[in-house]
């Protein structure tokens, strides 16, 4: 089904509830969790014609818009008004604000705008008996009884689907700054972050860690990235702030950098000093695609304390390396705010080879504090191990909302619980 509107959605709910039909709803199908599978029995509920940018209010810095509109079509239209969306990731293209919100999604920015949640006013969402709970909240501040809206953010579509939404726009940066700068201690990285978070006072927008194996992978042959360093480091991180004075703040970036290079935090940098440099050196940083070219690769998206990092990291590649000596494992992700993307290739794409790496990645993380979904969402392919992250006590909490809210269970049925 291809609704244009939420009524219309709203009439596909009562039906599919009247028949117990269930129910999966689409939208860019960029999730890599298994989120939007559907089997032959279930019905696709699909998003693609649900694409109005219904209005943007400048003065209050809103934009409100259908769950078909895509990342980048909402990016472009706060453009257009000097305003500014603060969520980005790789798949904006493609990716839709439905999507996003119903998998609070995160991306290259949440150190600076947080996950998409922190990006939402208000929304509506139609319910599994086709009831629709509309909450177009429009003010940044609304402390009246409960906060219904964060029921259907993260919930990926178990609770209800999302149709539209009010999401929040900040003044478009008048400056952008973009280094990639190499480190050879971990703990060098870690006093980084800290520095460079101080010292451009709120600007940091974007702290991203690549380990060798993934920066090698991006920058040699026949990859289109080419390292601007003669040396190969252990460790690289992008970093980017966004700020009012292109002048003034290029001088306090340069300063901070060459601040952290006295203080041995960083061994080399290059700094971008226009917008195609700029784009080379993000263009680098998600060539995920070059894992394919050695066949099926596993791919992982996991949350830890930043302290906790190295040793998750090393105990993750050694067990890669004991179990695949011929395989290959990459770490990079989003360091600022806690977020490792985790990635192999081992030469065998079988289920109980996933099996393998899954408790290789997911077991430890119990002990080391960390959570099974930075910002991927859980869908099929993490629900077996939830309990990793959360208490049996959350877990039934969360069941018993989706009982209540669903009670036939019609709603992208046996994703997350």
């Amino acid at each position: 089904m291809r609704p244009r509107t939420t009524v219309e959605v709203a009439e596909v709910m009562k039906r599919c509830a009247a028949m117990g039909q269930p129910v999966v709803t689409h939208g860019g199908l960029t999730g890599l969790v298994r989120g939007a599978d559907a089997s032959p029995d279930e019905l696709i509920l699909s998003m693609e014609r649900m694409t109005r940018i219904e209005g943007i209010d400048v003065a209050g810095r809103t934009m409100t818009v259908e769950a078909g509109v895509t990342l980048q079509q909402i990016q472009e239209a706060a453009a257009a008004v000097d305003l500014y969306y603060g969520v980005d990731y790789g798949a904006r293209g493609t990716a839709t604000i439905g999507g996003g919100i119903a998998t609070n999604a995160g991306g290259n920015r949440v150190i600076r705008f947080g996950m998409t949640r922190a990006s939402v006013l208000g929304l509506e969402a139609v319910l599994a008996d086709g009831r629709v709970i509309s909450s177009m909240n429009t003010m940044m501040k609304n402390n009246s009884g409960y906060d219904l809206k964060q029921l259907f953010i993260g919930s990926e579509g178990t609770l209800g689907v999302v149709t539209r939404a009010v999401i929040r726009l900040h003044e478009m940066p008048a400056s952008q700054c973009t280094a990639l700068v190499a480190a050879t201690d971990f703990d060098a990285v870690v006093r980084l972050l800290k520095h460079m978070d101080r010292k451009l006072g709120g600007q940091l927008a974007a702290f991203e860690l690549m380990w060798q194996a993934y920066f090698d992978l991006v920058s040699t042959p026949p990859a289109q990235g080419r390292s601007p360093f003669a040396e190969r480091y252990p460790y690289y991180v992008l970093l980017e702030s966004l700020g009012a004075d292109q002048d003034a703040d290029s001088v306090r970036f340069m300063q901070a950098l060459e601040e952290a290079m006295a203080d041995e935090l960083i061994v080399d940098a290059t700094v971008a000093q226009s917008l195609d440099q700029r784009d080379a050196l993000w263009r680098m940083r998600d060539s995920v695609e070059e894992m394919f070219k050695f066949g099926k690769s596993f791919n992982y998206d996991v949350s830890l304390p930043v302290s906790e990092m190295r040793a998750y990291a090393d105990g993750v590649s050694a067990a890669a390396a004991r179990n695949w000596p011929q395989g290959r494992c990459w770490i990079f992700g989003h360091m600022g705010d806690g977020n490792l993307h985790v990635s192999f290739s081992v030469g065998d794409g079988s289920d109980e080879t996933k099996h393998r790496i899954d408790e290789i990645v997911y077991g430890p993380l119990a002990a080391f504090r960390g959570a099974v979904s930075a910002e991927h969402g859980i869908g099929l392919d993490k629900r077996s191990w939830l309990g990793v992250s959360r208490t049996d006590e959350e877990l039934a909490l969360m069941r018993q909302l989706k009982d209540f809210l669903d009670p036939q269970g019609l709603l992208n049925p046996g994703k997350v619980v």
